[in-house]
């Protein structure tokens, strides 16, 4: 009598990797910082062009706050920060902030 081998499947587990979750970067209007400069900014800080900063802008201006960018948490917080503190560092109270994509 011969035994018949134990055949196993194999199954390879796979760590799922989980996407990390999206910050949205917002502009707040205020009425103390020069439009120009609110543009400057957009366009250094977040590399867009003088149309689409202008429109950002625009957009800030006439429902209080807008939707600049999505990036993971540290790049939102980093470059939040980084604009915030350029107008501060003019004396305009320029303040973007970040919260979580839906």
């Amino acid at each position: 009598m011969s035994q018949q081998p134990v055949v196993k499947p194999r199954t390879k587990t796979r760590a799922k990797v989980e996407r990390p979750k999206l910050w949205k970067v917002i502009l707040l209007n205020d009425d103390y910082t020069p439009r120009e400069f609110v543009v400057l900014v957009l366009m250094a800080v977040f590399r867009m062009t003088a149309d689409h900063a202008y429109g950002v802008m625009i957009t800030a201006h006439q429902r209080g706050a807008c939707v600049i960018a999505v990036f993971t948490k540290d790049v939102a917080d980093t470059k939040a920060k980084e604009a915030t503190e350029l107008g501060k560092s003019k004396g305009y109270p320029l303040f973007f902030t970040t919260e979580p994509e839906e």
